[in-house]
């Protein structure tokens, strides 16, 4: 069973920086350099100059690592951060629109340290998603510069039992301590629960212990998982005496798998001259492993716009003016289909690597050295193709279920890149988690 525990988090001390937003940021693999600047910009101490550090003229390697270090170790000293004095969960509220749709949802979990552990078969952590080795590297130079979480792993938990929503909901009734407006429009409320002390508060013992009753799975946050797992064994073999040291740790958001949670498809763009069909050639030739309805532009924004249920196999092509919605006909990819489970076999991500191997021309080698770009929008999608200056064509997904990418997960398999995107992201400099005691 996963090892689930309270922590005294770094926490930015309003009474110093004033306004809580100023200093918050979204998690690094969002923000472009545009977005960055803006962020250093608004606020001296922003987060995004430690989870985010940028390389200045005449830099050595990794002297932006080596920089982030040292404004940890500032702000530290000068009270920027304070550290809490006992153990607490910290329950966490986010309530947002979804994108493209009118519809409010209100979504909570809980941050905590998570015992590191292998992906292995029959293990208490899952990973359901392949990662890339460039992020892997600059998350590792970070964490072993700093020795903080800057941004959590999100992991889902399952509660059979149904005790999760009435936990969080005696958890949250007093006045919160953090409560911020995001630049989209996203709450952000926060409740640190000491764990110990004086009154402990026995609804988080309950908390933790519902959460660790069976495995859980990685939503996002696979290439800071990894990252640890690598620091972790590099900190053993120098600190090999310590009993249960914090490096054996990291910063997760446990969020309960039956929460209204949204996630949002990644739509795939073939870069010009890497595919072999296009435009009319390629709406007649997916007629071999789809049932193809020609439609124009607004009707597949009207379909792709706002993320509705996924897991049908279906799809949305764009070309040159050209457009068709796809219902994969199963028993035609069946010949085609990658091992694993049944799960991964039936995504609909899955479908459409076939369909871009055998329609168009791109495989997977040419996937990972760059054939496809990938974007959220259906909208820029089909701008992207009609500006006709890097891609040729688009293809339009549905989301994928949740309960598909627990089963992935449980089946031991991981998804192709860019399978997923849990909304909203969690904010970075909320709590921050300092691998010390």
């Amino acid at each position: 069973m996963p090892q689930i525990r309270p922590f005294r988090a770094l926490r930015f001390d309003s009474s110093v920086v004033g306004d809580l937003g100023a200093v918050v940021a979204p998690p690094y693999d969002v923000i472009d350099a545009t977005r960055r600047s803006e962020l250093v910009a608004r606020h001296p101490a922003n987060v995004v100059r430690l989870d985010l550090p940028a390389d200045e003229p005449g830099d050595e390697p990794d002297q932006k690592y080596r920089r982030a270090a040292r404004t940890l170790a500032e702000w530290r000293s000068d009270g920027t951060f304070r550290k809490d004095p006992h153990p607490s969960v910290y329950v966490y509220e986010q309530t947002y629109c979804v994108p493209g749709m009118a519809t409010e949802r209100t979504q909570r979990g809980f941050f905590a340290r998570l015992r590191l552990e292998s992906f292995e078969p029959g293990g208490s952590v899952l990973p359901h998603e392949r990662t890339l080795e460039g992020p892997r590297e600059d998350r590792y130079r970070l964490l072993r510069a700093t020795g903080v979480n800057t941004s959590p792993v999100v992991a889902l938990y399952q509660d059979a039992g149904g005790r999760s929503g009435e936990l969080l909901d005696t958890l949250t009734r007093t006045a919160s301590s953090a409560d911020v407006t995001d630049d989209e429009g996203t709450r952000h409320r926060l409740w640190p629960v000491p764990a110990d002390g004086e009154e402990p508060d026995p609804a988080v013992a309950a908390l933790l212990a519902t959460a660790g009753r069976g495995p859980v799975t990685i939503a996002d946050g696979h290439h800071r998982y990894e990252t640890a797992l690598r620091y972790r064994d590099e900190r053993r073999m120098t600190r090999s005496c310590d009993e249960d040291p914090a490096f054996d740790y990291l910063l997760v958001l446990l969020v309960e798998a039956g929460e209204p949670l949204t996630v949002l498809p990644t739509h795939r763009l073939v870069r010009t001259g890497a595919g072999s069909a296009t435009g009319v050639e390629l709406i007649a030739r997916a007629r071999e492993l789809f049932d193809v309805e020609e439609v124009d532009r607004d009707a597949l924004l009207a379909a792709f716009e706002a993320p509705g249920g996924g897991g049908r196999g279906r799809f949305g092509v764009w070309e040159g003016g050209q457009g068709a919605f796809l219902a994969a006909r199963r028993e035609a990819f069946r010949p085609f289909l990658p091992s694993g489970g049944d799960a991964l076999r039936g995504l609909d991500v899955t479908l459409l690597g076939v369909a871009l191997d055998r329609l168009v021309g791109v495989g997977a080698e040419a996937v990972s050295a760059g054939a496809i770009g990938f974007t959220k929008s259906a909208r820029g999608a089909l701008d992207a193709v009609d500006r006709g200056d890097e891609f040729d064509v688009a293809f339009l997904l549905e989301p994928t279920p949740v309960p598909d990418i627990l089963a992935v997960a449980a089946d031991g398999d991981v998804m192709p890149q860019k399978s997923t995107y849990f909304y909203p992201k969690a904010l970075t400099g909320l709590v921050i988690n300092p691998h010390e005691w």
